[in-house]
This record gives structure tokens, sequence and C-alpha cells, in this order.
């Protein structure tokens, strides 16, 4: 659960890094995996050769999807994931012999990736500032965001409802025709600090997407590979995606691997009417990374998977404890072992800290010093106004681990918010 630095200090890991070490740092089993493969073999470039434990993810993640003989393309990270899954479906629409259909619609408040097509999808403005001008510029619709955008008089059902609706609005507006995917994080991550959705809303966008014929991708790069309580996220929504991403827990830090599964039918259709998918990695399936995965596989198997809800509960309820009436924090969310911090500068009327404040910065300068490894971040409601704080701890955490994360927020609490 910790991570030392060179002077030897030692620093609680809360948030994974990036919501990626579900097993913490120097898992054994992982380690002897790792070192095994790459006595065995290290590389086999995949124009040449598939390898053992390749074959043997591919098969364990395709055997976790809700439906049968999903096929799966892996990369080396949750950015190249997106943008395999971009070309997948675009390859997809042609092989269907409707190669107009190329626009790719996203929501707000969302962060798909750093290449260029995942950032043209992203709808993050802080990290798609720099680039505006070569981005492609497509559709993007309000994210499903209940403690800022439901009205008092909206029960959450009429809320998912009329939130998803706007993916209808936009498809009409550029025609279907010309609309491949929607594109969004099925509880949302770094944007916005963990925001799971209203009950409803994804069945909602399936509905709407299978009537206008546009595939559904599902990005689960940071909330999925069992981070909120079910290897796919999307099992909570009970619908199925076209297309799943994830990358981040699937290697836990140990090793670079991400990977897109996509339902048979897509790739049916593209190997049929396709010389194949025209896309590819140096690393792609990379034999010493999916080793290391498929280690991660057998410990969620036999020892983790099962007490991420549990552990998130009582996660909830000592973060409940501690901070459910501090004035400066207006919410407190999350699901599994995946939870988010709102700030607020006034609880009742939800009043957002300026950006001018610093609050992110200084949460995360407040954090290093009292040693605690947290994912600040702002920009919640305007993309430049708000501030929060993303919790992402290694599943191994236990509850002293918990105690000892709500002693330091309230040390560093403390020291940025003067109380």
């Amino acid at each position: 659960m910790y991570v030392y630095d060179t002077s030897g200090r030692e620093y609680l890991d809360m948030s994974g890094g990036a919501a990626v070490s579900c097993l913490g740092h120097g898992h054994p089993e992982v380690v002897e995996a790792i070192q095994k493969q790459a006595e065995h073999l290290s590389f086999a470039h995949t124009a040449f050769f598939t390898n053992e434990p390749q074959e043997d993810l591919a098969e364990r993640l395709a055997a976790r999807f809700t439906e049968k003989d999903a096929k799966v393309w892996f990369t080396s990270g949750g950015s190249e994931s997106n943008e395999s899954a971009l070309k997948i479906a675009w390859l997809y629409w042609r092989a269907k012999g409707k190669p107009d259909k190329t626009i790719i619609i996203s929501r707000e408040c969302s962060y798909h990736g750093g290449t260029l097509g995942a950032t043209s999808i992203s709808g993050n403005m802080f990290r798609r500032a720099p680039y505006e001008n070569v981005l492609l510029d497509w559709p993007r619709i309000a994210p499903c965001y209940s403690y800022r955008h439901q009205s008092i008089d909206e029960s959450e059902h009429q809320y998912g409802h009329r939130v998803a609706k706007e993916l209808e609005k936009a498809i009409g507006q550029v025609g279907a025709d010309n609309v491949a995917a929607f594109i969004a994080e099925p509880v949302i991550g770094a944007t916005l600090g963990v925001v799971p959705p209203v009950a409803g809303y994804f069945e909602e966008i399936r509905r709407i997407c299978d009537k206008h014929k546009v595939l559904f991708i599902a990005d689960e790069v940071m909330c999925g590979s069992g981070r909120c309580g079910t290897f796919y996220t999307h099992d909570q929504e009970n619908v199925i995606p076209d297309l799943v991403t994830v990358a981040k827990g699937l290697g836990g830090g140990y090793q670079p691997i991400g990977a897109v599964i996509a339902r048979n039918e897509i790739y049916k259709t593209i190997c049929e009417h396709e010389s194949g998918l025209a896309h590819g990695h140096t690393y792609i399936g990379h034999a010493i990374a999916c080793a290391a995965g498929v280690a991660i596989q057998k410990c969620l198997d036999d020892q983790l998977l099962d007490s991420v809800n549990d552990k998130g509960e009582r996660l909830h309820a000592i973060l409940s404890g501690h901070f459910g009436e501090h004035p400066n924090i207006g919410d407190i969310r999350g699901r599994g072992l995946f939870f988010g911090l709102e700030f607020v500068m006034d609880r009742e009327k939800k009043r957002p800290f300026p950006p001018e404040k610093g609050v992110p910065a200084k949460l995360k300068k407040a954090a290093m010093e009292h040693r605690l490894i947290c994912y600040p971040g702002g920009g919640d409601v305007d993309g430049r106004t708000g501030a929060h704080i993303l919790l992402a701890p290694p599943f191994i955490a236990e509850d002293h681990h918990f105690e000892q994360l709500a002693e330091k927020l309230t040390s560093i609490f403390s020291r940025v918010f003067g109380l």
C-alpha cells in the first residue's frame, strides 16, 4: 500500500497512482510471473507469432464479457485502446457499406486519452486547450452528473432520461448516417472525480444507439477491471456495449497494457468484408505484459474481486463519518473502491471554488507533504471552476489504511481550507 522515495519516506497510495495499482506495489505473484515470462520469451512480434500469455489473457477477458464469443485486441494503454476502438468502429461501418458513418459523439467533462483521436473525443477542457486547432470538432453532450445537473423537482429516472435524450438530439443534428459511435465512461473518472450515472441512464443510451444504428463504446480504462466492484462496470447498468476499452488495472502498473473487447458481430463483420484490422502497434500482445495481466486476473479470481464492494462500503462509511458534515465538502460519491470528494465554498448553494483559488494544486501540495498519494482535479462545473479529489485505493487496502487516509485528509483539509 506504500511507495517509498529515494530518501526512504513512506507515501500511502490511496489513488493507485492514476487508478492503476489495483494490487498495490510489489505483489509477489505478479512479480514472479513477469520474471518467469522474461526468462521464457520476452517478445515475439504479432505479425509472426501469438504467445501463450496473450491467448490466455484474451480468453479470460472474453469469458468475463456478458455475451459469448467476444474478441480481444491488445494495446499498451488506455489512449491506444480508445484510439483502436475508434478505428474498429470506422472499419465496421465501412464493412457494412456505410463509410460516411465517421462521427464519434462523446460527453463534456470526459477524458479518453492523450492521442489526437482520443483527445478529440475528450471533453476535458484543460487537456484539450493546447491542441484545439488540430483536434477533430465533433459533438459532445452533457454528462450524467446528478449532483450538479438534476433539478430539485426531477426524479433520478426523469433526470437520466432527460440527459440521455441529448444524445438523440445530437444524432439528429448531424444525421444518423454520419454517426459511427457514442463513447462514454460508465463511471466518469478523472475529469469530474468519480461520478456514477443514475439508474436507467445507460439503458436509455443503449436504446437510442440501437434505434439510430450507432455503436456504443464503454470507456472502462479507469473505472473497469474490477475497480467498481464488477470486472466490467457496464454490467451494473444492464447494458452490453459494442466495444469496451480497458487498461490501468488490467496491468496494475506492473506492465503497460490495455485492450479493446468487441462483440463477436463486430469482429465477424470486419473479417468478412475487410482484409483485417488495418491498425497496429509494435507491442500489441506483448508476452511479459500479458503474463502480468494473467497473474492479476488470477489474483482477482482467487482473492479480491468479491471483496471490493465490501471494502468500498467501509471506506464510504469512514469518509462519511469524518467528512459528511465538512463545510467544504459538497458530495462524497463512488462505487466499489472508486470514490470522489467534491469541494465547495458553500454546501447549501453548491457554490464551487473559482480557479484563481488554486484548490487542486493546494490539495496536491498538502497531500504530498503529508505523504498521501491521491488524485486532485478541477474544472467540475465549466471546465475551469470547481475542485475534487479522486480516490482509487488498491484492492488490498484494509480498514486501518482507510483510517490512516482519513487522518491524513483531516490534516490536509485543515491546511487548505483553514478549518
